[in-house]
């Protein structure tokens, strides 16, 4: 029997050097993977946002426990009411998605508070941004958009249509 004049195959190396020289450098690929994952994942966790987590700021979930427990026009709270909203919608046939929660610092103990409805309209999608100001020290709560006024309960003096 004749030897073969074909070269050798790349997932049958020659000799066994070659196998654990291919072996090793694979492996090192793989850890050197993981570790700028795991590294990646750490940055971001050391470097995100206090807008994403505001649970890491107490007085940023203070201010937004005194959003979302605030009395509402129409619900025992602002946070019922928008829930009792989006539900609504949906019971209707409407396409609509809830936000995220968002703190962050205005100005010394006051903050925004905000949250985002996506609602389907009749060709395309379209936005609704509830946003409150929080005054800590004050312990108050006041709308700053439309549709974050319209879920407040009416202020005494206030004649509604």
């Amino acid at each position: 029997m004749a030897p073969s004049n074909n070269p050798p195959s790349p997932a049958e190396p020659t000799t066994p050097s070659q196998a654990e020289t291919s072996s090793s450098v694979i492996k090192l690929l793989h850890y050197l993977v993981v570790g700028l994952l795991l590294l990646g994942g750490l940055a971001y966790w050391f470097l995100k946002p206090p807008s994403l987590n505001p649970m890491a700021d107490a007085q940023a979930a203070e201010a937004m426990a005194l959003v979302q427990t605030h009395k509402a026009q129409r619900a025992p709270t602002l946070r019922q009411a928008l829930t009792d909203r989006v539900q609504a919608m949906a019971d209707r046939g409407q396409g609509v998605r809830l936000g995220e929660w968002r703190v962050e610092r205005e100005r010394g103990d006051v903050y925004l508070v905000r949250i985002l409805v996506r609602e389907e309209g009749t060709k395309q999608w379209f936005e609704r941004e509830y946003i409150w100001r929080v005054n800590l020290d004050t312990r108050s709560v006041a709308a700053l958009t439309l549709p974050a006024a319209d879920l407040m309960p009416a202020e005494p003096g206030i004649l509604l249509p």
